[in-house]
C-alpha cells in the first residue's frame, strides 16, 4: 500500500466534498463540474495508484470486473448519464440523488483507474496496452462531453432559476472548460504513462510481483 498517495485522495475527497465547492454546486454549473473532476481526475487515480499491483489490488484475480475497456464504458454511461439535463437537475434538487450521483462518479473512477493500472492481464506489456486504451477512450468522451458544454449556444440546465439565460451559458461554458482541461489532461496523461511503460519493459516480461 503507497500510503502517501492513499492519502492525498482521501484529502481531495474532503476538499471535495466538505469544502466550499458544496455550497455552490447546487447553484453553479462550474462549480458542480470542479467537484466531479476532483472526484474522477484527482482523488480516484491517486487512490487506485496507492493500490495497484500491491496486495490489495483487486483486478487481478477479477479479470473481467476490472477489464480496461469495459471500465472506460461502464464509466462513460456514469458521466453522460449524470450529464444529461433530467439527472443532472435531480441531484441538484435532492441531497439523495446528490449523495448518489457523487458515488457514482467516485466508483466508476475507480473503477477505471483501478482496472488501467492494476495488473489484472497475464503480462505486464498486455495490461499496459488495454490500461493505456482504456485511459484513452475515457480522454477522449470526456474530451467530447467538455466540448459540447463549452461550445454551446444555449444553457442545458437551470442552476439557480433567477440567473439570466447569458450567466447560466457562460457558467456552463467555464465548466465544460474544466472538465476538458482537468478530465482530458488526466486520463490523457495517464495513458500516456502506461503506453511509456510498454517502451520501457522488456517483451514477454511476466506479470509484476505484488509489493506490500
Amino acid at each position: 500500500m503507497r500510503w502517501p498517495f492513499l492519502l492525498a485522495g482521501i484529502l481531495m475527497l474532503a476538499l471535495v466534498w466538505g469544502g466550499p465547492l458544496q455550497a455552490v454546486a447546487g447553484h453553479g454549473f462550474a462549480a458542480h463540474m470542479a467537484m466531479h473532476m476532483g472526484v474522477v481526475a484527482v482523488a480516484a487515480p491517486l487512490m487506485a495508484a496507492s493500490i495497484a499491483g500491491t496486495r490489495v489490488d483487486p483486478s487481478p484475480g477479477r479479470p473481467l470486473l476490472f477489464g480496461p475497456l469495459p471500465a472506460s464504458l461502464v464509466e462513460l454511461l456514469v458521466v453522460w448519464g449524470w450529464h444529461a439535463p433530467g439527472p443532472h437537475e435531480a441531484a441538484r434538487s435532492h441531497a439523495g440523488m446528490f449523495a448518489l450521483e457523487q458515488g457514482s462518479f467516485l466508483l466508476s473512477g475507480l473503477l477505471v483507474w483501478i482496472a488501467c493500472l492494476g495488473f489484472a492481464a497475464s503480462g505486464r506489456a498486455g495490461r499496459s496496452l488495454l490500461g493505456t486504451l482504456g485511459l484513452l477512450l475515457t480522454s477522449i468522451h470526456m474530451t467530447l462531453l467538455g466540448a459540447l458544454l463549452a461550445f454551446a449556444t444555449r444553457p442545458l440546465y437551470d442552476h439557480g432559476g433567477h440567473a439570466m439565460p447569458d450567466h447560466q451559458l457562460a457558467d456552463q461554458q467555464v465548466g465544460g472548460i474544466i472538465m476538458l482541461l482537468v478530465g482530458g489532461a488526466s486520463y490523457l496523461l495517464g495513458g500516456l504513462v502506461l503506453m511509456a511503460r510498454l517502451f520501457r519493459e522488456p517483451t514477454g516480461a511476466g506479470a509484476r510481483g505484488a509489493p506490500s
